[in-house]
C-alpha cells in the first residue's frame, strides 16, 4: 500500500513537472527572440530525446543492441513528408519526375484549416511510426535470432540499405530520388496568426515538447506494465526468463517493433525540425550518435536520458552539427 502511494505521488509530481516545463516553453518562446539559437537546441533536443528513449526501450530494458534507429528514422521522415506535402506543391517538389505518384495530402483530406492540419500531422506521424514498425517486424523475423554484435551489424546494414533504396532513381515519383522532400507542415505551421498574417502566439517549440512528452509517457507506462517486466527479465537472464514462461521470440519482436515505431515518429519530427526529408538529413542521428546518447544517460534510465539528449557540447564530434539551424524556423 505504501509503495503504491509513493508510485502515485511520483506520477503526479512527474506530470506537474512536465506541465510546468510546457508552460515555461510557451512563455520563453513568446517573450524571447524567435530566432534565438535556444529554440533550435530545444526542438532538436526534444526530437533526440524521443530517439534516445526508443533505443533505451530496446537496449536498456530488453538488452538488444541495435544500430538501425537511423534507418527507422529515415522511414518515418519520408513517410511523414510524402503524406503531408500539399497537392498544389507536389508538382514543384517532384519537378524532375513530372509530378508525384502520391496525389493526396492528409491535412487536406481532413478538411484543411487548423483542425485539418492538426489531425493530418498526427495521422502522418502515427503512420510514419507504423511503417517503421511493420518493416521492423519483417526484419526482426530473421535478425532477432542473432545476438550481441551480430544483431548490431545486421541492423546497421539495414540502416545503410534503406538509405540507398530511398535514393534509388526508379522510386523518384514517390521518394523524389536523391532530392529533398520539402513544403510539408513543420513546427512553425502551428504558430497562431491573426487575420493580417501576424503571429500572435508561437507554438513551434511547444508542439515537439508536447508530442515527445506523450510518446515518452506511453513508453514509461509500457515499461511499468507486465510486458515491461518481461522485457527486463529477458535483459537480466534469457534462460531464467524462458523458464518462467516468457516467450522470448514474441517479446523480443514486440520490443523491436515498438522501439522502431517511436524511432519512426522521431524521424517524422526530425523532418519537421529540418524542414526537409532526404537520405543524408538524419546525419546527426547516425548509428554512432544514436548509440552514444543512451549510453551517456545510462541504459535503463528515463530521467538521465532526457537530460543527456540536449546536453551536447557543440564542439564535440557527434554533436558537430548540433547547433546548425534548419533552413528556416
Amino acid at each position: 500500500m505504501l509503495q503504491e502511494k509513493k508510485s502515485k505521488r511520483g506520477a503526479w509530481i512527474a506530470l506537474g513537472c512536465v506541465a510546468a516545463l510546457l508552460v515555461l516553453v510557451i512563455v520563453l518562446e513568446n517573450t524571447m527572440q524567435p530566432t534565438s539559437m535556444l529554440f533550435t537546441v530545444l526542438k532538436k533536443g526534444a526530437v533526440y530525446a524521443l530517439v534516445a528513449a526508443s533505443l533505451n526501450l530496446l537496449n536498456g530494458f530488453t538488452g538488444l543492441f541495435s544500430l538501425g534507429q537511423a534507418g527507422f528514422m529515415l522511414l518515418g521522415a519520408y513517410t511523414y513528408a510524402i503524406l503531408t506535402i500539399p497537392s498544389a506543391d507536389r508538382e514543384s517538389v517532384y519537378y524532375l519526375y513530372g509530378g508525384s505518384a502520391v496525389n493526396f495530402s492528409l491535412p487536406e483530406l481532413f478538411g484543411g484549416g487548423a483542425l485539418g492540419l492538426i489531425l493530418g500531422v498526427l495521422a502522418a506521424l502515427i503512420l510514419a511510426g507504423c511503417v517503421a514498425a511493420v518493416i521492423a517486424w519483417l526484419i526482426g523475423l530473421p535478425v532477432l535470432r542473432l545476438k550481441s554484435d551480430y544483431l548490431a551489424i545486421a541492423t546497421l546494414g539495414f540502416a545503410e540499405i534503406i538509405r540507398a533504396i530511398f535514393q534509388w532513381d526508379r522510386l523518384g515519383p514517390v521518394t523524389n530520388g536523391a532530392n529533398a522532400l520539402k513544403s510539408f507542415p513543420t513546427f512553425s505551421s502551428f504558430n497562431i496568426e491573426n487575420a493580417n498574417g501576424e503571429v500572435v502566439l508561437r507554438l513551434s517549440t511547444f508542439v515537439p515538447f508536447l508530442l515527445v512528452a506523450v510518446c515518452i509517457g506511453i513508453m514509461v507506462l509500457l515499461i511499468n506494465s507486465t510486458y515491461g517486466r518481461a522485457f527486463k527479465a529477458i535483459r537480466e537472464d534469457e534462460v531464467a526468463a524462458e523458464a518462467m514462461g516468457i516467450n522470448l521470440a514474441k517479446h523480443k519482436r514486440m520490443a523491436f517493433c515498438i522501439s522502431s515505431f517511436f524511432a519512426g515518429v522521431g524521424g517524422g519530427l526530425f523532418a519537421m525540425f529540418a524542414n526537409q526529408a532526404s537520405g543524408p538529413s538524419p546525419a546527426a542521428a547516425s548509428p554512432r550518435s544514436c548509440t552514444w546518447r543512451p549510453a551517456s544517460g545510462g541504459c535503463g534510465s528515463w530521467t538521465r536520458r532526457r537530460i543527456s539528449a540536449p546536453s551536447r557540447c557543440p564542439s564535440c564530434g557527434p554533436a558537430s552539427g548540433w547547433w546548425c539551424s534548419p533552413s528556416s524556423s
